[in-house]
């Protein structure tokens, strides 16, 4: 029997490319790596991670994007991220608390996606 052995890749979809550049590379520091036509890729660890043009019309949508979805980033300093981000003036979902994962706290991106951070409690980010 086949069978699932873990994520590998995840993308969500947003309509500036650009803009994703600016944000998830420019303001959070993920490295770009070579993707397809219509996608940035981020050299993200342990699971790629990209933003490409959308694959139908989310103009509907606008306010159910992510809706369901949690996506966790690691960092090294959540605490120290969530206060350059309050100077970004980036929107906070909420402030950093502890958590399961070591301290987390979630932002919302230039597209509507809320976006959870924690410090990673090990050194292998």
């Amino acid at each position: 029997m086949a069978y699932l052995t873990g994520i590998d890749f995840v993308g969500i979809q947003a309509d500036d490319l650009e803009a994703a550049k600016d944000f998830y590379h420019g303001k959070l520091g993920l490295n770009i790596i070579q993707g397809p036509p219509g996608a940035v890729v981020f050299d993200s660890k342990p699971v790629p991670f990209a933003v490409r043009k959308p694959l139908s019309d989310l103009s509907d949508a606008k306010d159910f994007l992510g809706a369901g979805v949690a996506l966790w980033f690691s960092c090294d300093d959540a605490d120290a991220l969530h206060v350059e981000l309050i100077a970004d003036q980036v929107e906070i979902v909420f402030s950093p608390k502890d958590g399961p994962f070591g301290r987390y706290f979630a932002f919302r991106d230039p597209f509507g996606y809320t976006i959870t951070v924690h410090t990673a409690m090990d050194n292998t980010i």
